[in-house]
């Protein structure tokens, strides 16, 4: 059984995006702690479903990020349903996720679900867009990680660059504010010296675009936060 609490490393791949069996293999006994599964664009069921088939084949722990309830399925160790902090649309905060209780409630695993709480900072993401997301300044960071710890309890904070590499000053900040929550960081990790960077404050990185544009750099990732910890 794994322990989300001593994890340092997780994958993201994209059911939306090629992958060959050969780079899944090498993904999944990397030794990265997680394969996390999501996306922005065209996540469907069948999509889900066909790389869930393909990581199951390895023993790694793999997540749902939950984006749509469209490819919701069961056989996920993990169910983790993102909070979207810094949306102007409450629906992103609230109303998707009761809407999913509705009607997924009586078969939801519930103590394999988990809420994150996110902060979206590229306004040119995707991810940005499609939340309606308001630009945040390091101040407003701050105090929406204080918020998921203090106010919501929620598990995990995640502060999310989505394909440009963030802040390492802020990462140590907002990890400074938070004991009991941990703190994800997500978005333009490439290489090697940029995954230690981020990983000297944040609980977890997650390494996902680079997988696509960048493969031989973005396994050793997996051995800069070996590196640290």
């Amino acid at each position: 059984m794994y322990n989300r609490k001593e994890w340092k490393h997780v994958f993201k791949l994209d059911p939306n995006k090629e992958i060959t069996d050969e780079k899944l293999t090498t993904i999944c006994e990397s030794g990265t702690d997680a394969i996390m599964v999501g996306g922005t664009d065209d996540v469907t069921l069948d999509g889900v479903l066909q790389l869930l088939s393909r990581i199951r084949r390895h023993s790694v722990p793999c997540i749902l990020e939950v984006s749509t309830m469209d490819a919701v399925t069961p056989g996920f160790d993990l169910y983790y349903i993102p909070m979207v902090l810094n949306s102007k649309d409450k629906k992103w905060m609230m109303d998707i996720q009761h809407q999913a209780v509705k009607d997924f409630g009586d078969m939801l695993p519930w103590e394999d679900v988990t809420a994150e709480g996110y902060c979206i900072m590229n306004p040119e993401a995707k991810a940005f867009s499609y939340a309606d997301c308001e630009l945040s300044s390091a101040e407003d960071a701050i105090a929406y990680a204080q918020m998921a710890e203090h106010l919501f309890h929620f598990p995990i904070f995640y502060l999310e660059y989505s394909g440009t590499y963030g802040d390492p000053v802020l990462v140590k900040q907002l990890k400074e504010q938070l004991n009991e929550t941990q703190l994800f960081y997500g978005g333009g990790i490439t290489n090697f010296a940029q995954a230690k960077e981020m990983a000297q404050y944040a609980d977890v990185i997650v390494v996902g675009n680079a997988l696509y544009d960048y493969f031989e750099q973005a396994i050793k990732t997996v051995a800069a936060v070996k590196e640290i910890n």
